[in-house]
């Protein structure tokens, strides 16, 4: 797959809607092209993938994985967002740079190096319900792809690597009180209790921080209590967004916190754990060499959902992802072909040439 392919591909799945859960046809698309390559493609629901064709089961495999679910679009739009136009070296288009840039430059990646056999298998994912964290995205597939030595994750970060990332919690509180009369001295207010307890997410620092990520952050983000204004309310509910670190998973926090707390805390799900890869892994070491920079991400991704190590990276910008308008420039998907080929190349030590 050259380039120009790479685009092309693009452009036709910028044209295809692909809301997450309504991937069908992006699926069938990307499953079309890569049987025309020649590859043995597998697909369950909108997700599909292909191991390389000298796979061994004895060998170490590479994943390389991004997803072809978009996020709708906005308001803002003053373009039509499934008209793949170029201008000015951009590429235009909904999906362009979140994640269809990523995606067609690890397939290109996929398909040049599905010539020969090398030192680890490599296996493409195009996956979907990514913009939702959905159940029937990557998670769903785990057990098809076999054990994963690594992965190397395709998100617009312009190209640098993204070594962790925070997880994500949703908290659900509550407070119980006793109703009363609020012209009397009667009942207990479930609303001020719920008070005390959002002080403390406020307030409260976790004693491990991550080197890369920082401290766990919690933000209180909804509040619900009371019937009308003269009655005391007996039951406020509140909201709590977590954004997890690699100092602790989903699991340990939300027993910390319920043992912090009088109010009752459940969890929506842990599933959506940080994620974080070691700067001494090879893939990391070689993408050092090449001069690339290092960062730890706020932003959630299918890192969360895997259970290996994993390194974020593709061309594009993060800031440009879900906004009006989006596009991604023709040199990033370039440079994020080349740039992957190459910080794959050490760790391949391809067998003959």
């Amino acid at each position: 797959m050259i380039d120009t392919e790479a685009i092309s591909l693009l452009q036709e799945l910028i044209k295809t809607p692909s809301f997450s859960k309504e991937e069908s046809v992006t699926a069938h698309l990307l499953e079309e092209f890569m049987n025309s390559k020649g590859c043995d493609v597998k697909r369950k629901g909108n997700n599909i993938w292909v191991k390389s064709r000298f796979f061994d089961p004895d060998k170490p495999s590479i994943l390389l994985n991004s997803h072809h679910d978009t996020v709708k679009p906005n308001a803002g739009y003053t373009r039509d967002p499934f008209a793949p136009t170029i201008e000015s070296g951009k590429l235009f288009g909904l999906g362009s740079n979140d994640a269809g840039g990523a995606l067609v430059s690890l397939l290109a990646t996929f398909l040049h190096y599905d010539k020969k056999e090398y030192a680890y298998n490599l296996i493409f994912a195009a996956t979907a319900e990514e913009e939702i964290s959905g159940q029937n995205g990557i998670e769903s597939i785990k057990s098809d792809l076999g054990e994963i030595d690594f992965a190397l994750v395709g998100e617009p970060t312009q190209m640098e690597m993204a070594i962790a990332e925070k997880g994500l919690m949703v908290l659900d509180g509550v407070t119980y009180g006793k109703a009363g009369h609020a012209a009397r001295n009667e009942g207990e207010n479930a609303l001020y209790k719920a008070l005390d307890d959002i002080g403390w997410f406020k307030t409260y620092q976790f004693e491990k921080e991550s080197e890369v990520l920082g401290p766990v952050k919690m933000s209180v983000t909804q509040i619900e209590a009371g019937s009308q204004h003269n009655v005391i309310p007996d039951q406020c509910s509140f909201v709590v967004d977590v954004r997890s670190t690699d100092s602790y998973t989903n699991e340990d926090l939300l027993k910390m916190i319920q043992s912090k707390v009088k109010s009752k805390i459940t969890a929506r799900s842990t599933r959506l754990n940080p994620s974080s890869i070691s700067k001494g892994h090879p893939i990391v070491k070689s993408g050092l060499a090449l001069g690339l920079s290092t960062y730890g991400s706020p932003t959630l991704s299918d890192q969360a959902l895997l259970n290996c190590p994993s390194l974020k990276m593709g061309p594009g910008d993060s800031a440009r992802s879900h906004t009006a308008d989006e596009y991604i420039y023709l040199d990033e998907i370039e440079e994020g072909i080349t740039i992957y080929k190459r910080i794959l190349q050490p760790l391949l030590n391809p067998k003959s040439e």
